[in-house]
């Protein structure tokens, strides 16, 4: 259960960091909001999933989730430059936390 709550708090963790961008400086009502909202169930769920995961594994499982979702995010729907060596190093950052899971 603790693995399920951690990869759905970093899709949460994807969430926080497009509303965070979209509130341009937290000027916009709504996007500010679903910042915080989406900011604080990402920790909790981060605290609950950190009661039996390594906190190593767990912190980088969280933030790698939530780096590749908002890369990915940023180049399919913001026009980020997607290149395949962006895409190389989004994977690698998937393969480290791979790894890291195999080996907890």
């Amino acid at each position: 259960m603790a693995w399920v709550v951690l990869v759905l708090s970093g899709l949460l963790e994807t969430v926080w960091a497009a509303a965070l961008a979209a509130s341009h400086g937290f000027s916009r009502a709504r996007p500010s909001a679903l910042f915080a909202v989406a900011a604080v169930l990402s920790m909790a769920g981060l605290s609950y999933a950190m009661r039996s995961v390594p906190l190593g594994t767990g912190y980088a499982v969280w933030v790698a989730i939530g780096a590749v979702g908002t890369a990915g995010y940023g180049m399919a729907a913001l026009g980020d430059p997607v290149s395949a060596a962006r895409i190389v190093c989004l994977l690698l950052i998937v393969a480290g936390v791979v790894g890291l899971k195999l080996l907890h």
